[in-house]
C-alpha cells in the first residue's frame, strides 16, 4: 500500500523540519553496512519521539528494540544530562552496532543497553525501575506486543506514556493471520474501552501503519 506521494511529502517535511544530521546519517550507514534490516523509524517519526519525550520532561525512557540505535540516539538526546535511556535488544550483532553508534553520537553515558530476549530482561528491571519510567517505546517483535505492554505498564509511572509502534500494519490488524498482526490486534483489543489509549494511523516513507499511545493511570 505504498504511495510515492507519501515518500515525497516525507522528504519535503524532513528538509523543512529535520535537516540531515551527519551523526544520525552515519548511524544508519553503519547499520546498513552491518547488514541490519532497514526497519528503523523514519526521520520524522524519530523527531516525533524526541519531541514527545521533551514535552513530558522525560528523565527515564525504556525502549524495546534497539536495532542499530537510530531511535535510541534521538531519545537519548531528548534527555537531560542526568537522564537515562534503557534499551533492550535481543540480537547481539544489532547491539554491537548500536553501542558503537551511541558512542559516536556521544550519548553512551545516558544509555544502558541490555542484550537478550526482552521477556527475560524486563523482570530484572523491576527492582530498580518499577513505576520509574516516564516514557516507554515498544518497537520489538510484534508477536509479543501484549506481553511487552503489560511489563511496560508495570515499569511506567502514573501519568507516563507508552508508545506501541507498528500496530496498524498496512491494515492487516483487521484480519491478518501472521503472528505480528495477531499480536497488534490482541494488544488493541486489550486496550479497548479503557479510555486511556488512542491510535493514530500514519503514512510516509515507512508505508501505511500506526501507533498506539497510552497514558498510564
Amino acid at each position: 500500500m505504498d504511495n510515492p506521494t507519501w515518500q515525497q511529502v516525507d522528504d519535503f517535511l524532513e528538509k523543512l523540519l529535520a535537516p540531515d544530521d551527519p551523526t544520525l546519517s552515519a548511524a544508519l550507514a553503519a547499520a546498513e553496512a552491518a547488514g541490519l534490516p532497514a526497519i528503523q523509524v523514519s526521520r520524522m517519526q524519530a523527531q516525533f519521539l524526541h519531541i514527545l519525550a521533551r514535552a513530558i520532561g522525560a528523565r527515564r525512557i525504556l525502549e524495546l528494540g534497539t536495532l542499530g540505535g537510530y531511535s535510541g540516539i534521538w531519545l537519548a538526546r531528548a534527555l537531560p544530562a542526568d537522564g537515562q535511556l534503557v534499551t533492550l535488544e535481543a540480537e547481539a550483532r544489532h547491539a554491537e552496532v548500536a553501542a558503537a553508534n551511541f558512542a559516536a553520537a556521544g550519548v553512551s553515558e545516558r544509555v544502558r543497553l541490555h542484550v537478550g530476549p526482552a521477556l527475560e530482561t524486563l523482570p530484572t528491571l523491576l527492582a530498580e525501575y518499577e513505576a520509574g519510567f516516564d516514557l516507554c517505546f515498544l518497537d520489538a517483535d510484534k508477536a509479543n506486543l501484549p506481553a511487552y505492554f503489560d511489563w511496560a505498564r508495570r515499569l511506567t509511572r502514573k501519568g507516563g506514556l507508552i508508545l506501541s509502534d507498528n500496530v496498524v500494519r498496512s491494515g492487516q490488524v483487521l484480519n491478518g493471520t501472521d503472528a505480528s498482526s495477531q499480536g497488534a490486534r490482541s494488544l488493541l483489543q486489550a486496550l479497548g474501552n479503557r479510555g486511556d489509549s488512542a491510535v493514530l494511523q500514519t503514512v510516509g516513507s515507512k508505508g501505511y501503519d500506526g501507533f498506539a499511545l497510552t497514558i498510564v493511570e
